[in-house]
């Protein structure tokens, strides 16, 4: 696919995906949605990627969906663009498809976000394994100041990342705050200096490259989210201990053995495309 509306580039196995509507804030269409989600696609199937860092271009991460349709923007009877209806009839919201795929990546998130972060441009974020904002970023959960209800799973996303207090805050204001009220309510692990965002951003991301096996990542990722939901700790402890079981009679964890003895870098053979512990169960 030939990106339009967000640009989308591999540097030392980190793909950026970067929001490309400058002028519009960055704004979110369909056309958008489309983009991510192929380039989500495009990341989990190269085995040169290791992480996604995704941001926004200019001034802005996203200032929530484009309203230049007005009033109808969100009626489901006057667009041709929503994504096709499902069995139950109703058509799914785009933030939806979009953040859902990004729960379902293989590859470790990093959201890097450098400005207003609102609406959809909020509720893009909560699958983002690690979210670390600019000084100058600001957040909203706008929805009910528009009649609607938070979309992209929100609903399960962010209680779950911040708590159902902090949750229901932001969410039945509707007001926008700033990045220093991201951390404190757990939205944002760090805040950093605007200029210093990406550099941040790639540091955590070198490491991950650097120093651990991309088949244990993805793994790892799949085990922590999924079992957010799981309704007992047993659940868990069953899935984990088939996973090291698997991962422990393989090359990737004798390699990393041999390295702490030698005291070298390790150099894992393994590949998220070749060896991924298919047993691991579909999530979300």
């Amino acid at each position: 696919m030939e990106y339009s509306e967000i640009s989308y580039s591999v540097v030392e196995r980190v793909a950026t995906v970067r929001l490309a509507r400058p002028a519009a804030l960055n704004a979110f269409t369909d056309v958008m949605r489309r983009e991510l989600i192929d380039a989500f696609d495009r990341a989990d199937a190269d085995d040169d990627v290791r992480v996604v860092l995704l941001t926004g271009e200019g001034r802005a991460f996203c200032a929530g969906a484009d309203l230049s349709g007005g009033a109808g923007t969100f009626d489901a009877r006057e667009r041709a663009d929503l994504p096709e209806n499902t069995p139950d009839g109703v058509p799914r919201d785009g933030g939806g498809t979009c953040a859902l795929r990004i729960a379902a990546a293989k590859k470790p998130v990093i959201a890097a976000v450098n400005g207003a972060a609102v609406g959809v441009g909020a509720t893009m974020l909560l699958p983002a394994d690690i979210r670390i904002a600019a000084e100058s970023a600001r957040f909203g959960f706008v929805f009910a100041r528009r009649g609607l209800v938070p979309e992209a799973a929100s609903s399960w996303f962010l209680p779950r990342i911040v708590g159902i207090s902090q949750a229901m805050e932001w969410a039945v204001t509707g007001r926008v705050f700033d990045a220093a009220e991201a951390k404190a309510g757990g939205l944002v692990s760090r805040v950093v200096p605007d200029g210093e965002l990406l550099d941040t951003a790639h540091g955590i991301a070198a490491e991950i490259v650097r120093g651990t096996a991309p088949v244990a990542v993805a793994a790892t990722r799949r085990l922590l989210w999924s079992m957010l939901g799981a309704a007992s700790p047993f659940d868990a402890h069953r899935l984990d201990s088939r996973t090291i079981h698997h991962l422990g009679a393989g090359p990737d964890v004798a390699e990393g053995v041999r390295a702490f003895l030698e005291k070298r870098p390790a150099d894992f053979p393994g590949s998220v495309s070749a060896d991924y512990p298919e047993f691991l169960p579909p999530w979300p």
